[in-house]
């Protein structure tokens, strides 16, 4: 696929699990989880879910998508995801259309090895910084006390933050986004059932 229209693909039931089974109380806890990780950066929030999320979804990023995701949303979501029930699963709960073009998306899902260059992501503009893109990041773990140093609103004066799967070359692409400010895009890094927040006005140093 290689336009960026929404991607419109035949829906098996069969694979299609159970989203919230109190979806209000549930997606308000999950939005609360996802503004606090934005608000306090590098600090891990736990996230509550009773969704069964698809093979190869992360149970917090599933959990986000179900409380941030609608039918006016786009979201891209990498081959790994897209080739499996996750597609299905998200738009029978949420509605949302799936685009096959990162630059398309409102919002992305990506396994940390999948994600596309930082710099094709939706960034907004000066006059509407909020269309900037929002992109769930399923890495291999989230830890605190060492790692990078994190600065920036919502801190306090440091944060450290481990964050195990991310490419290399992160940190630099990251500084690129970073000076776009208030041009840019915000990051939701999940592992397992929590969830770390890297909004665009936060900057790294190793």
């Amino acid at each position: 696929m290689t336009n960026a229209a929404a991607v419109s693909l035949p829906l098996d039931l069969n694979e299609v699990g159970a989203a919230f089974a109190d979806p209000a109380l549930a997606s308000q806890t999950v939005f609360r989880a996802a503004l606090q990780a934005l608000a306090r950066p590098g600090r891990i929030q736990p996230v509550a879910s009773d969704a069964q999320h698809p093979i190869g979804a992360t149970p917090s990023a599933a959990a986000l998508a179900l409380a941030l995701l609608d039918p006016d949303c786009t979201l891209w979501l990498a081959p790994r995801l897209a080739q499996g029930p996750t597609a299905a699963w998200l738009r029978f709960h949420t509605g949302c259309r799936i685009v096959s073009e990162p630059r398309a998306a409102q919002f992305l899902w990506s396994d940390a090895d999948q994600m596309p260059p930082l710099e094709v992501l939706p960034q907004g503009s000066e006059f509407e910084p909020e269309s900037g893109a929002t992109c769930l990041v399923q890495v291999q773990a989230l830890e605190t006390g060492t790692g990078w140093r994190l600065r920036g609103p919502g801190i306090e004066r440091i944060e450290h933050l481990t964050v195990r799967g991310l490419d290399a070359a992160f940190v630099a692409q990251w500084h690129t986004n970073h000076a776009s400010f208030p041009r840019g895009f915000d990051l939701l890094l999940c592992a397992g059932d929590r969830v770390a927040g890297l909004p665009r006005t936060t900057t790294i140093e190793v």
